[in-house]
């Protein structure tokens, strides 16, 4: 199923795509029992694809040139519109992960990745992740990312088929998440 996918970086004419993949998955239109299959928070406008896209922070995966999956990877500065990486931020100088002294400029937000439900558990968030991973290996050397405590199919795919680290837990808007690093020079496959 997943030899056919194509891995890119986004372009403005694959917005409309991950907004369409995008509203299948955000947690605000699933039911309790979808959410237990895994779910993505953040709602992206187009203006924020567009800037995105313009960072080249937008990785997507088409099958038969439909949009099957995206990964957001940015700066601390692009994702600073949302009060939740703002409470992150300040943590990373007291972070401990190898011998990395993480920053707001060394590291980057990795997520959300959203995968549509009929391409999970085949083997595509490896080779998909490390697509994204070559990319911006040049400019980041570690990735962190947070998960909600209760998003355990996120927490499966990142901690046990990506090796992520979970290296932290903080509490924002009555939601508990894990905070989860990844050296960016080890590839995922």
């Amino acid at each position: 199923m997943i030899e056919n996918v194509q891995f890119e970086v986004a372009k403005n004419t694959d917005i409309e795509g991950v907004l369409a993949l995008q509203d299948i998955y955000l947690v605000s239109n699933m039911t309790e029992e979808e959410k237990a299959s895994g779910f993505v928070t953040t709602p992206f406008s187009v203006e924020q694809l567009q800037e995105v896209i313009r960072q080249e922070g937008l990785f997507i995966a088409k099958d038969d040139n439909k949009i099957i999956a995206y990964i957001f990877a940015a700066s601390w500065q692009y994702f600073s519109q949302w009060a939740i990486f703002n409470h992150m931020t300040p943590m990373l100088p007291s972070l401990s992960f190898k011998d990395f002294k993480m920053t707001d400029t060394n590291t980057f937000q990795y997520g959300p990745i959203c995968i549509d439900k009929s391409y999970r558990g085949k083997g595509l968030i490896n080779p998909f992740f490390d697509f994204m991973r070559i990319h911006l290996l040049k400019r980041f050397p570690v990735s962190i990312t947070f998960i909600n405590k209760t998003n355990l199919p996120s927490q499966k795919a990142h901690i046990e088929k990506l090796k992520w680290s979970v290296i932290g837990d903080f509490q924002f808007n009555n939601n508990n998440y894990f905070i989860l690093a990844y050296d960016m020079g080890q590839s995922s496959l």
